[in-house]
């Protein structure tokens, strides 16, 4: 019998059955955002952020009354400046506050006070011995592995390196004069000896 499909494209003779195409179950998976919008892409904020440079504090004295404390303090200061790092160092006969700060770090720790004294990333490393001991083994670099660099010639404009300025209140006179009581008042700005931090070189 001749085909009557007319040669139309797709259609089927009497004779011939008509084929199927097998049905992909590809499109009937579920998915968790069929019918939805995609989830954004991550934004640059929700990446981990940069890990913070490590502190290095060092506590010293400038008095000399002591000569080997003022030695010590001297040559943990050289040692960690031959390092390149940038070092914040608090002047314990300087400022009182200092001081006790230093008590309170030790006596946590049940250690006696003494100068030098250095911190990096806030841990105790120790005093002149255990930085020295340290130092010529090579493992001071190591340990302070992610503190700042500074050139060693380094010296604040603001201080010349006094790591204090006088107080911007009081001028260094300790007193401030309150116009609604009419008299001078003790400034609470500065330390006793109308001293502030230097705003430029300390933490």
């Amino acid at each position: 019998m001749d085909d009557i499909s007319g040669g139309v494209p797709g259609a089927c003779s009497k004779n011939k059955k008509p084929r199927y195409l097998a049905r992909s179950l590809t499109y009937h998976h579920h998915h968790p955002y069929q019918g939805r919008h995609l989830p954004p892409p991550p934004s640059p904020s929700s990446s981990p952020s940069p890990q913070r440079p490590r502190s290095v504090v060092l506590y010293t004295t400038s008095l000399r009354g002591v000569r080997r404390t003022f030695a010590d303090c001297c040559a943990v200061r050289a040692a960690l400046r031959g390092l390149r790092v940038a070092v914040d160092e608090r002047d314990v006969s300087m400022d009182a506050a200092l001081r006790r700060e230093l008590q309170g770090i030790l006596a946590a720790r049940g250690r006696e006070f003494s100068l030098p004294q250095l911190l990096v990333g806030g841990a105790l490393v120790g005093g002149a011995d255990e930085v020295r001991r340290l130092h010529e083994s090579g493992e001071l670099r190591r340990v302070l592995e992610g503190a700042p660099g500074q050139d060693p010639a380094f010296v604040c404009g603001a201080c010349g390196g006094f790591r204090f300025a006088p107080c911007p209140s009081c001028d260094g006179s300790r007193k401030v004069f309150v116009e609604e009581e009419g008299r001078a008042r003790r400034c609470v700005e500065c330390n006793e000896n109308g001293l502030v931090r230097c705003p430029n070189c300390c933490s």
